[in-house]
């Protein structure tokens, strides 16, 4: 395996359509790495330019010390997994994994035995005589990650490769996806669009908006510590809550004051917030980080607001509350026997150890 480095990174489609903007990524030996964003965000591009199937506009790409800017896919030592499988209807499972070996003139007993060992890896040994209309999509994708080992390239590249699943079929082919990458040690670059795959599947994560890196860090730094507001609001579900209200101190004092509620700053955080009193900021606290009442006797920073409940959503071990508080609209996610009902009143208790701010203008993370 190696890394995969890339160096100044972009992509124009035109003249006037930047799709990735100098974008700097390395990506270790044997490391899982997921791009991660909303739809259009140019994650896939990224993808598509290391794995030669899109022309760098400019920068430089390397895969171990080699730089391929100008070499062709085939030459790449790549493999890659597509989101639509992209298996030949017409093969059976085995042709279908064999038939980028026979490309390359392989002798059939290497092919067989590659063919083999990457079926029992995946759980496909009774499935090499039938053809894909025969399969699930479960085992569609593991044929079609099956088709990508054989060739043991230096870097798996997966394009969305579970979205066409249903939602319990992409819980167990996440769990597939770890187990085989530690038994391959390979090195993996991930692209999708779903947060929670992000998350479970990266070693670290990196998520990019408009084309460019936003952040790159590992699931639990991005979560806990996201570096401006759109990465606050993009990873987690449901979303961070946000509320816009301005820093005021008062006998060394600090508070955020919003239209609807008052918040004293706990004094560990409360001077990095110096630069902006008498400023508007915009206040974050996460869904899991506001509770009910009867929950919240173990939070030692409290803060206690009169909400009423807008409606609810009962997930079975927990429900989302939809609140607001005077103005604001605030999530929060509660116990799943909590009882409350929708426009009913209801006190939640903020965690004030959670708190998040960010600049308006910069849309940076200042706490």
């Amino acid at each position: 395996m190696a890394r995969v480095l890339l160096q100044n990174v972009s992509k124009m489609f035109g003249k006037d359509v930047m799709a990735v903007k100098n974008i700097n990524l390395e990506i270790n030996d044997e490391e899982f790495v997921v791009l991660v964003g909303p739809s259009g965000c140019g994650k896939t591009t990224t993808l598509r330019m290391i794995a030669g199937l899109e022309e760098i506009t400019e920068g430089k790409i390397y895969i171990g010390d080699r730089l391929i800017n100008d070499v062709p896919p085939k030459d790449r030592n790549i493999a890659m997994v597509f989101q639509n499988y992209a298996l030949y209807p017409h093969m059976k499972v085995y042709d279908n994994m064999a038939f980028g070996l026979k490309l390359h003139k392989m002798q059939k007993k290497e092919i067989s035995e590659r063919v083999r060992e990457s079926a029992s890896i995946l759980g496909l040994e009774d499935l090499l005589d039938r053809y894909p209309k025969q399969l699930s999509g479960g085992q569609r994708q593991r044929v079609a990650v099956g088709r990508a080992i054989v060739r043991r390239p230096q870097v798996f590249l997966m394009d969305e490769p579970l979205s066409n699943l249903d939602a319990k079929l992409r819980v167990q082919m996440r769990a597939e996806l770890q187990r085989l990458h530690k038994a391959l040690k390979a090195t993996v670059v991930y692209v999708t669009h779903d947060q929670v795959e992000a998350m479970t599947l990266g070693q670290r994560v990196a998520v990019i908006l408009n084309g460019g890196l936003q952040q790159l860090e590992s699931p639990l730094s991005v979560y806990e510590k996201p570096t401006n507001s759109f990465v606050a609001g993009f990873i987690g579900s449901p979303p961070m809550n946000f509320v816009k209200g301005t820093i005021d101190k008062k006998d060394n004092r600090y508070t955020f004051k919003a239209e609807s509620f008052e918040v004293v700053i706990p004094e560990g955080v409360a001077l990095l917030l110096e630069p902006y009193i008498g400023k508007e900021v915009t206040f974050g606290i996460r869904p899991e980080d506001i509770w009910d009442v009867p929950s919240s006797d173990w939070i030692k920073e409290k803060l206690y607001l009169d909400a009423k409940i807008d409606f609810r959503e009962i997930i079975g071990a927990e429900t989302y509350l939809y609140l607001h508080v005077g103005a604001n609209a605030l999530t929060t996610r509660v116990n799943g026997l909590c009882d409350a009902s929708t426009g009913s009143s209801f006190k939640v208790v903020v965690n004030l150890s959670k708190l998040h701010f960010f600049d308006p203008r910069t849309q940076k993370a200042i706490i």
